[in-house]
């Protein structure tokens, strides 16, 4: 029995040492491809600071993995391939900065700034890619603006160029941009009535 005994303990030490890489993923901050909305300086000059109150996301979006559709009803969140930060979070902070870009000379923030300002939360109900090719990004947005408050749905798919966890969070990032644009124009719709 004792024979047995070392190579019983190089075999269990053998499958402890095999390790899977996490990858980490971040959504890119820059925004360099949105183009300004087009309004005039008076009114830029004259807009309420943007408040981006809250992005919110499901649970099944809020851990860690990124998520992959696999059927039309069943969806797999990644193990090995996890969110940097999380993912509230950088949709925030990405959209701070893509509306910062869309909206030149109207001051956009995480955090409210003086007594007066037009808020916006947005709900995130689809962020991942699918079992078909696409990307899915979909949810709405609600902005407070001049005592009125409009909401506006969005749904998005765009096809993922290539395969792997890196084109699929470069293709999220290309659609949250799309998405931040549009909400852009309509903001500057709004502040125009």
């Amino acid at each position: 029995m004792m024979k047995w005994m070392p190579l019983a303990m190089v075999m269990a030490l053998s499958a402890c040492s095999t390790t899977t890489q996490t990858t980490m993923y971040q959504l890119p901050a820059g925004a360099p491809a949105m183009a300004p909305v087009s309004q005039s300086t008076l009114l830029a000059e004259s807009a309420l600071p943007l408040w981006v109150e809250h992005v919110s996301v499901p649970d099944y979006l809020a851990g860690n993995g990124v998520v992959y559709q696999t059927s039309d009803v069943k969806y797999v969140i990644a193990a090995n391939n996890l969110w940097a930060s999380p993912l509230d979070q950088q949709l925030q902070q990405t959209l701070v900065t893509n509306l910062s870009a869309a909206l030149p000379g109207r001051l956009v923030s995480a955090l409210p700034l003086g007594e007066q300002h037009d808020t916006l939360n947005v709900s995130v109900t689809g962020f991942h890619g699918r079992y078909d090719g696409q990307v899915v990004i979909s949810g709405s947005w609600t902005l407070e603006h001049g005592g009125r408050i409009t909401r506006q749905p969005f749904n998005l798919t765009l096809p993922q160029q290539e395969d792997g966890y890196d084109a699929l969070v470069r293709t999220l990032a290309q659609g949250w941009q799309q998405e931040a644009q549009k909400m852009a124009i309509a903001f500057s719709a709004l502040q125009n009535n």
